[in-house]
């Protein structure tokens, strides 16, 4: 059997492959025995892009429970917003200096990073020695080019939230299960109970189940092709902006979409949304909601193929040009906060769904009822391409999205316009 010491040597390679020095046999592993805890001594610089008010706190918790056990390892916590955080740490990896130790990392940008070559390969460390308990997907997403370059955190994607009091008002029994029924119920509760039926926010993740509720998708990797401008997209995108046009969905905001649907969700203005897990302790603590007690949870709705929303969540990856002398504290601080009952803890705070198996097992998961309802949800969704350029197709996205839902531009002309753009800008040796 093979165990793995303590020893760490770091490869000079282009990926600058982090590996742990493995000995042959149990008796030479036994004979050199784990650090204590309390003799590890590093400075470690943590950046967390969670929402600073409704998650960071949680995290932080997180960080004083690791102090409990490696009392003399601080923890320099930073909250970066996620909207700056996938380029401010190029610009710092790329400068060699100024980029965090650890990062917490959307799952598309771990391809990306890792082919830049900024961040350590964590095979043969203690990290990747029980991987068999990581879900599959969220697993998937740190794999580039036959090496492993993060560990998963958490997983998610876009469900259908409600309040359950504005669809029992308006005579509303269950979810809609497919777009043409969440119109119909969207106009129902809109009549019978003057507030707003949906909200649907003008941005490109938000816009993808319509997109895959239609068979669609952003490009096809394995053939190489840019599919974002399809008769099945464009079909897709039709069904989004006819809930606006048809008044069942909210015109929504020009400035600020994100937050306006979250403010009017949260007063009871508008009564389904498209949101991820991340929002529940938001929902949660909204004095005026009702709890969670008033929170539906259901797949999003289908299109004419099938109901499929994205796969979400974010990893831990580690910097490459972290000094060597701190990548034992680096490996314990990631396989402490990566835990199974690290991620039952944040279950239990936020609502956030665990990446590990073993987590699902743990009271404070198993018993969550919103877990529960999100758990459908991850399972029916649907995979990303993991490449390189997968961070970068959300821009194009985004613009595309306030063009058709705030400005009313052509579906078919604005997708035309996202695949221009893959081409000169994204993935420019894919065809079309």
């Amino acid at each position: 059997m093979r165990r793995i010491a303590k020893g760490i040597v770091v490869l000079a390679s282009t990926t600058l492959a982090l590996t742990l020095a493995a000995c042959g046999d149990d008796k030479a592993a036994d004979e050199n025995p784990k650090t204590d805890p309390a003799a590890l001594k590093a400075e470690l610089t943590w950046w967390d892009t969670s929402d600073p008010k409704n998650e960071g706190p949680a995290f932080q918790e997180l960080v004083a429970k690791f102090n409990q056990t490696y009392p003399n390892v601080k923890i320099n916590y930073q909250s970066v917003p996620f909207g700056e955080a996938q380029n401010k740490f190029k610009t710092a990896a790329q400068a060699k200096t100024g980029a965090p130790d650890i990062l917490r990392a959307e799952v598309a940008w771990v391809p990306e990073f890792a082919s830049l070559g900024y961040l350590y390969a964590l095979d043969g460390s203690e990290l990747t020695s029980d991987e068999s308990d990581f879900l599959p997907t969220p697993l998937s997403a740190n794999r580039y080019d036959g090496k492993t370059y993060g560990v998963p955190q958490v997983t998610d994607s876009l469900a259908l939230l409600y309040n359950k009091e504005l669809l029992d008002k308006a005579g509303i029994a269950e979810a809609p299960r497919t777009w043409a029924d969440l119109k119909t119920a969207a106009l129902a509760i809109k009549k019978k109970t003057g507030v707003e039926g949906l909200y649907v926010n003008p941005a490109g993740y938000f816009l993808l189940p319509f997109l895959y509720g239609e068979g669609g998708d952003l490009v096809d990797a394995q053939a190489k092709k840019i599919v974002i401008n399809s008769d099945r997209n464009v079909a897709g995108l039709n069904i989004a902006k006819d809930l606006v046009a048809s008044g069942a969905a909210a015109k929504p905001a020009a400035n600020d979409a994100y937050g306006t649907m979250m403010t009017l969700f949260k007063e009871k203005k508008v009564a389904m949304i498209i949101n991820g897990p991340w929002e529940v302790n938001n929902v949660k603590t909204a004095p005026a909601f009702g709890g969670l007690e008033n929170l539906g949870v259901a797949p999003v709705p289908a299109g004419s193929a099938k109901a499929g929303a994205p796969v979400g969540g974010h990893n831990y990856v580690v910097w490459s040009g972290m000094p060597q002398e701190k990548v034992e504290a680096a490996i314990a601080f990631v396989k402490f906060v990566s835990s199974a009952e690290s991620q039952a803890f944040i279950a239990g705070k936020l609502g956030l769904l665990p990446t590990r198996k073993s987590a699902y097992d743990l009271d404070a998961v198993k018993n969550n009822a919103t877990i529960s309802a999100f758990k459908p949800v991850v399972e029916s969704a649907v995979q990303r391409p993991w490449i390189p350029e997968g961070g970068q197709f959300f821009g194009p996205l985004d613009q595309m999205a306030t063009e058709v839902l705030v400005q009313n531009k052509d579906p078919k002309a604005a997708l035309d316009g996202v695949a221009d753009k893959y081409k000169s800008e994204v993935v420019p040796s894919y065809g079309m």
